[in-house]
């Protein structure tokens, strides 16, 4: 584990020192974007009901709320999803939903425990319960133009 920290650290001071690192950050995207399809296809193994869609769905969310890309949501990124989601959290609310999910006690949810958590068959953990209501709520798109012409037929 302290390699994969070091390895983090090493990636932010390289940004820190290369304000215009935009090329690092993609490059940094990128890796972490194949390590998650790399654990993806290791969850698919074992769990036969999981489509690639969840799959890739899933891993799009975790990317999203993964701010550091250290392939693990901590607790202040925990903090921030839920602010994000109009849902605040005290600290000791925060560490018992990470406790509730975190098989490994690394104190973080890692992408194999979220996407146990999300796809999973257990209903018991708050923070799944609070993403999947997010999911829920969020307004179906509208289409837009002109809508298709009908025919006399077409009418009742």
């Amino acid at each position: 584990m302290a390699a994969k920290d070091d390895k983090v650290v090493e990636d932010i001071s390289k940004v820190m020192k290369n304000p215009q690192g935009g090329k690092a950050f993609a490059q940094r995207l990128q890796v972490q974007e194949s390590d998650l399809d790399r654990i993806g296809q290791t969850y698919m193994q074992g769990n036969k009901e999981a489509t690639q869609d969840q799959v890739d769905k899933y891993k799009k969310k975790f990317m999203l709320y993964d701010l550091d890309h250290s392939g693990d949501i901590n607790l202040e990124e925990l903090r921030l999803m839920m602010e994000k989601l109009g849902q605040p959290k005290t600290h000791v609310e925060l560490k018992k939903m990470i406790a509730q999910v975190d098989k490994s006690g690394s104190g973080t949810i890692d992408y194999m425990e979220f996407l146990e958590m999300m796809l999973g068959k257990s209903d018991n953990s708050i923070l799944k319960k609070i993403l999947m209501f997010e999911e829920m709520g969020k307004e179906k798109e509208k289409p837009t133009g002109l809508p298709p012409k009908k025919s006399i037929s077409d009418l009742p």
